[in-house]
């Protein structure tokens, strides 16, 4: 766009806020950016010796710019974020954070069950979080339970059921981990007032369940019953312990979100601490790839939005170290000077830092020694899923068919995250008729790791079945025959949705999707799809040639494949005389090959 065009355009730019868009010379979305005043924002960008060089870029490839005028610049930062979002225009921020987390989960059900989850699922049910580590989730739980008596069992506790009779009270009751709803013990009332507490308790509001444990071991004194008093007060001085690992305590903040970033180069690293009720309950990092020169406040107010969607929060206070903007109007942005918030931003910037220097350590490491960043790669494979070792040694089994035609399966290997093709190895299924996905997955499990056991070659850590839960059920069920659970991990691979399913798990596991692990994983999976796919082919293209010869009348499979192992080609057979022919096949069939590919001689 020449200087004279921008000229003439710019007299139609409002002087409002809103959104405005840069698209090139095919139509295409380079930018979305907000405003207070969309004129003096887009005069900015062509202002003659003020721009960088990706700036000046951008600048050199608009063709078209289109606006829309928006109420305030809070409503501009929420379209602004859903176009971003939509359409991902090349010029824009990038925001590294594709990752799932973990819920937990208030059931819609009779007496509701709570318990961790990756999945919402819209059936009515209550879903507290996300976390960012289902570690600190599986350790709230934990904690939950010995102050929170919650069901743990699957039971179906209707009303009608209950009324019944048929259930008894379990372990959990005697262990006094539950009241055995199951068996008329506790009401629903009851029930729901814990479960009150629960939601209190992850909300970092400690007081209410302090209050009640208070006034219930005052209770149990005035009844002379000292032992359970005594166990209310253990409980209260347990909840005190926890409330006090917060490096802040105090609160008189209420709820709060905090974000830090700390530069590099042309990426920032930004950290949020949430802060409920003055106690720090998660915190979370993310990297931002910059695409132009935006500044702190930019990639903040995009990241404040993006975090509080995520993490649904509803804190009434934004900290930060720049003004931030806010799309609701009704969320204050504090700079903080001195005192508890400034506190709480210097422990925000140190995790920022954190996470800042260990990327330049994984950049530097794959840089500079792939094998460590190998060796890194699988760490991080062992943590993520939870190994407990490094799985130096990871085999990966997929079946391969076409229209039901030629089932063969298909193995690689690899060591010290490398392909190994030495040990890759091809199957033909021997044992199941017709197209059986899972009983072809038992028999080649079945056959592989019993030729290891065999030969006494040492087992994977870890075992890919490539197809999801019923695969996964149909190679343990090989495993346990040979007696090999337990001495490896095996995982399923849902197809398409990358979810690994371990067994007896009703949940899979969803991984970080830029992370090494899940690279790791694609690339094993896409490496047994191209193997298998080229053995399936070479199986399926003899198949074809030796149905050729079969078509002729008096020839068999077998003299069919006796003369492509020879001769290699059906081409090759069609050019032979009968006389070659008869000194392979014998004369009979020699001479219905011999007629079939010269007939009338």
């Amino acid at each position: 766009m020449t200087p004279t065009s921008f000229k003439e355009l710019q007299q139609g730019l409002p002087e409002q806020p809103g959104i405005y868009r840069y698209y090139d010379a095919d139509g295409r979305l380079l930018y979305v950016g907000k405003a207070k005043n969309i004129r003096k924002r887009v005069s900015s960008y062509f202002t003659a010796g003020r721009n960088t060089r990706k700036t000046a870029e951008l600048v050199r490839r608009i063709h078209r710019i289109e606006f829309a005028i928006v109420g305030s610049e809070q409503d501009a930062l929420l379209l602004e974020n859903a176009l971003i979002k939509e359409f991902q225009p090349r010029f824009n921020i990038e925001l590294k954070d594709d990752r799932t987390y973990p819920y937990i989960v208030i059931r819609n059900e009779d007496f509701p069950r709570v318990f961790l989850t990756r999945r919402m699922i819209r059936d009515g049910s209550e879903y507290l979080g996300p976390f960012t580590s289902s570690g600190k989730v599986r350790e709230l739980l934990d904690f939950i339970r010995h102050h929170i008596q919650i069901r743990t069992c699957k039971l179906n506790l209707s009303p009608k059921q209950i009324a019944k009779g048929q259930y008894k009270p379990c372990l959990e009751y005697q262990l006094g981990n539950c009241r055995a709803p199951c068996a008329g013990l506790q009401t629903a009332d009851d029930y729901q007032e814990g479960l009150s507490r629960l939601r209190s308790l992850l909300k970092g509001n400690l007081n209410p369940v302090l209050q009640h444990y208070k006034a219930e071991m005052k209770r149990q004194a005035e009844n002379l019953d000292f032992e359970a008093a005594e166990q209310l007060r253990r409980k209260i001085e347990h909840l005190r312990n926890y409330s006090a690992r917060s490096p802040v305590m105090n609160p008189r903040l209420g709820d709060i979100d905090v974000l830090s970033l700390a530069d590099d180069e042309d990426r920032a690293f930004v950290n949020l601490l949430m802060v409920r009720n003055g106690v720090i309950i998660d915190t979370h990092s993310l990297e931002v790839v910059r695409k132009l020169e935006e500044d702190a406040a930019e990639i903040l107010s995009q990241v404040a939005l993006h975090l509080r969607e995520r993490f649904r929060s509803d804190a009434p206070e934004i900290v930060a170290p720049v003004a931030v903007t806010v799309a609701d109007a009704r969320v204050r942005c504090t700079i903080p000077r001195a005192g508890d918030r400034l506190r709480l931003l210097e422990l925000s910037l140190r995790n920022a830092e954190y996470f800042r220097e260990e990327h330049r350590k994984r950049r530097r490491l794959h840089l500079s020694d792939p094998a460590a960043g190998h060796r890194e790669t699988l760490a991080q494979l062992q943590a993520d899923l939870r190994l407990p070792d490094a799985p130096s040694h990871i085999e990966c089994f997929d079946n391969s068919n076409l229209q039901g035609s030629h089932p063969v399966s298909a193995m690689v290997c690899f060591r010290e995250g490398q392909p190994s093709k030495a040990d890759y190895r091809h199957f033909h299924v021997k044992t199941v008729e017709g197209i059986d996905d899972f009983a072809t997955m038992r028999e080649v499990v079945s056959r592989r790791y019993a030729r290891l056991m065999r030969n006494g070659d040492p087992l994977p850590q870890l075992v890919i079945i490539d197809g999801g839960k019923g695969q996964l059920g149909a190679a343990m069920e090989s495993l346990r025959a040979l007696s090999l659970e337990g001495r490896m991990t095996v995982v399923g691979l849902a197809k398409n949705e990358e979810l690994v399913f371990f067994p007896g798990d009703s949940e899979p596991l969803r991984l970080p999707l830029d992370g090494d692990s899940l690279r790791l994983i694609r690339r094993i999976r896409d490496e047994v799809h191209r193997f298998g796919i080229t053995f399936h082919r070479q199986v399926r293209s003899r198949g074809a040639l030796a149905n050729a010869l079969e078509d002729i009348p008096g020839i068999g499979g077998r003299t069919a494949a006796e003369l492509l192992r020879e001769f290699r080609s059906v081409k090759r057979i069609a050019a032979l005389s009968e006389a070659e022919l008869r000194e392979k096949i014998g004369p009979a069939r020699a001479k219905a090959v011999f007629d079939h590919f010269h007939p009338g001689t």
